[in-house]
């Protein structure tokens, strides 16, 4: 089925095509929501030489990404990523079948790779499964959103020689050292990837994985060398180390009393900000949202003990509110409000004041009133 207003289905590209076109092409086609297009562009590509790891990496992974980031420049919707996403797991399935995907027969033991639970980007897992299959390992395919237990009970019944985990949320970084602690526990060494566990790894090493891969090419290469079985002394020797500082019970608190640290936030916000009582229930329903994610991150950034954890994701998230005409400095207030509710509280005081300092350097102009979100 073509799109309406899209051209037809694409000619295959031709041996030595170049890939800048390839994938310019593989986006065109998702863009438009033309499935077909977009199959017959990677499968044709594949057909005249392209490499199958290439067109799972360099392709459709080049793609994803490209995705991501027009949807945080605010041209693409949400359904539109979405759809975008479906083409590309549908992609990836017919290419699964291409004669020149089969890789050697496996040998040894199967890899499970499996998305934390509560994370639902499960494209990345998915493609460095792909590549792994092409390079003859067995593969247990979990996909997103797995429970611990249900994985744990999976690694039981099937022996696997190692769990390739991925994130691509940092908010998931707590569950994920649960799933590392309790696959260690079993005897199956862990392999943590994707965009949560940081741009060097840092909290792959802070929550205890064996190992970490910032891609899969990388990945591979760790799971053909072999990860050594888990030293269950060991990993919790290095397990109290890293993560002593939990035992201030910040982490704790603020996670337990988020609903009230919203909910004070809010109505205090409404004090110092006049134009929220002429809010509507749904701009009223985005700030408490907002300011549920801003709590969320600053859990996390004390679970990991890094001061860059808050100030990073709201660099991030003032790129996405500008491409949406919403101030970033509109931020600051919900920031000094937290700060106040949590003044007795060492670190979860100063990761607060290093993200407003980050947010100062940001955007030092004030917001003006009525822009439709304070956060």
């Amino acid at each position: 089925m073509t799109a309406a207003g899209s051209t037809p289905t694409a000619p295959a590209a031709p041996a030595g095509a170049d890939l800048d076109d390839v994938r310019e092409r593989l986006w065109l086609a998702v863009r438009d929501g033309d499935e077909y297009r977009a199959s017959d562009t990677v499968l044709g590509a594949v057909d005249a030489g392209l490499p199958v790891v290439t067109a799972l990496l360099d392709v459709i992974g080049a793609v994803q990404a490209r995705v991501g980031v027009e949807w945080a420049a605010n041209r693409l919707t949400v359904a539109q990523e979405h759809a975008a996403t479906a083409i590309h797991e549908r992609v990836i399935a017919a290419l699964g079948h291409h004669p020149r995907h089969r890789g050697p027969e496996p040998v040894g033991g199967r890899i499970t790779v499996v998305c934390v639970d509560g994370e639902w980007h499960a494209l990345p897992a998915r493609l460095l499964a792909e590549v792994l299959r092409h390079h003859g390992h067995g593969v247990d395919f979990l996909g997103a959103h797995v429970p611990v237990p249900h994985l744990v009970g999976h690694l039981h019944r099937t022996g696997s020689r190692a769990v390739a985990l991925s994130a691509t949320f940092s908010l998931h970084l707590p569950t994920a050292h649960t799933a590392i602690t309790a696959c260690q526990a079993v005897g199956v060494p862990v392999l943590a990837g994707g965009a949560a566990f940081g741009p060097d790894g840092r909290y792959a090493r802070t929550l205890g994985a064996d190992a970490w891969a910032p891609d899969a090419r990388a990945a591979v290469d760790v799971l053909d060398r072999g990860l050594a079985l888990p030293d269950p002394l060991r990993t919790e020797a290095r397990a109290v180390s890293c993560l002593a500082h939990l035992a201030d019970q910040e982490y704790t608190m603020v996670v337990a009393t988020r609903r009230q640290l919203v909910k004070e936030t809010l109505a205090r916000l409404e004090e110092r900000y006049p134009p929220m009582r002429s809010y509507t229930d749904q701009q009223r329903e985005r700030t408490a949202e907002d300011i549920g994610h801003i709590v969320d991150h600053l859990a996390v950034a004390l679970y990991v003990n890094d001061p860059e954890f808050l100030p990073r994701f709201l660099r991030w998230t003032a790129g996405v509110l500008d491409a949406r005409s919403v101030p970033a400095r509109s931020l600051d207030p919900a920031l000094e409000l937290l700060g106040r509710q949590l003044q007795d509280f060492p670190r979860a005081s100063r990761t607060l004041r290093q993200a407003r300092a980050a947010l100062d350097h940001l955007l030092p102009a004030p917001h003006p009133p009525g822009s439709g979100r304070i956060a």
